[in-house]
């Protein structure tokens, strides 16, 4: 038995391109690995190849089990999934494997039966279960991923025509003061429904907030036209802002590139500008930016002439848990939310403040070499 263990080592060692080759031409119809070249679809079998080969020539269970620890199955299974591999292939291609490597032995007249067919079985075995434990729980991750982020970008969409309705609704009240019967129970409902949706979004947000947070926020930079961005949001905006009582202003120069993340530089500065729209109900908003340096590092601010922030609340408007949207004065999660964006950026975020004169919020982009 230690000789059919050991001849079979030694045949696959020798034969181990020749297995590869045929493995590969078998695997090719397999639909997702058509299109593959030949280290692609390789990947880590020449080494499972090869540790299986070290399993084949040990003389104890232990040593299997030691050659077991350096496989790379779990990398394996993160690549097929970005090749767009069906969980069946993976599983198919490893017992092709097992089969080439049967096909191998009979054509040389040795046995796998005993020992043998059970090292095999269990190397490739291990291989598969790790392959595919890596496989599925990324994919899980990644429809989870998917799910939150889009449930995050629609629960900031509805902000914008929430916020609208619920100005609507304050103008309609002032306008009409001395409304009874049905239209003040329309408006009195459409005050309470209004706060309720705001509540549910805020809640969404926050969980989303700390689940990337707890995650880590994957971002995806690239080169941006800052003033293009800013001018989009303030025309989504102005419905918002009133079309007289509040101005919002683009200050960005037409020539300056940022390197971010769109979406969430985008959410920044929403809910920097929300923000300070809800605190200046009548006066003016100003959204500007400027190079720091010839390298490409950009500050970034909005500045209001609104109901300012008391000095004792300063440090701690950035915390999440320390602000209440519901509170007189509240800022709610926003700020939070723009603390965490621009540190994922790299960036910072300060604030100065004065009640009844306005703020100012300033964060900072670094450049792209920085990255």
């Amino acid at each position: 038995m230690v000789n059919d263990l050991q001849n079979l080592g030694d045949l696959l060692a020798r034969e181990s391109p020749a297995l590869m080759a045929r493995w590969r031409q078998q695997v090719r119809e397999l639909p997702s690995a058509r299109h593959l070249d030949i280290p692609t679809l390789n990947d880590h079998v020449p080494q499972l190849v090869q540790e299986l080969t070290v399993a084949l020539r040990s003389k104890s269970e232990q040593t299997i089990s030691e050659a077991l620890k350096e496989t790379s199955p779990h990398a394996h299974g993160l690549q097929r999934l970005q090749e767009a591999f069906d969980i069946e292939e993976v599983v198919a291609e490893y017992n092709i494997l097992r089969g080439c490597v049967h096909d191998l032995a009979d054509d040389n007249g040795l046995s796998l039966q005993g020992r043998p067919f059970h090292i095999i079985n269990r190397v490739l075995d291990h291989a598969i279960g790790l392959a595919l434990q890596t496989y599925a729980t990324q994919r899980a991750l990644e429809v989870q991923r998917r799910r939150e982020e889009y449930l995050s970008f629609v629960a900031h969409d509805l902000r914008t025509p929430l916020n609208a309705i619920a100005l609507a609704g304050r103008v309609l009240e002032r306008q009409l003061p001395e409304a009874t019967g049905d239209t003040t129970k329309m408006l009195k409902a459409l005050r309470r429904n209004v706060q309720h949706i705001e509540k549910l979004v805020g809640k969404v947000l926050e969980e989303n907030v700390n689940l990337q947070t707890e995650r880590g926020i994957a971002l995806e930079r690239r080169e941006l036209d800052l003033w293009s961005l800013v001018e989009a949001l303030i025309h989504d905006l102005h419905p918002v802002a009133g079309t007289d009582s509040t101005r919002l202003i683009n200050d960005v120069p037409d020539d300056l590139v940022v390197y971010a993340d769109a979406g969430l530089l985008r959410r920044i500065f929403q809910n920097l500008i929300g923000n300070a729209i809800k605190f200046t109900p009548r006066g003016e908003i100003s959204i500007g930016a400027r190079e720091l340096s010839a390298a490409g590092a950009v500050e970034c601010w909005t500045t209001d002439n609104g109901a300012g922030i008391a000095k004792d609340r300063l440090e701690k408007i950035f915390k999440k848990g320390e602000t209440d949207s519901e509170a007189a004065g509240g800022v709610g999660l926003g700020l939070a939310i723009v603390k965490t964006f621009t540190e994922a950026h790299g960036g910072a975020v300060t604030v100065e403040s004065e009640e009844g004169v306005g703020s100012t919020f300033r964060f900072s982009l670094p450049n792209k070499a920085s990255h």
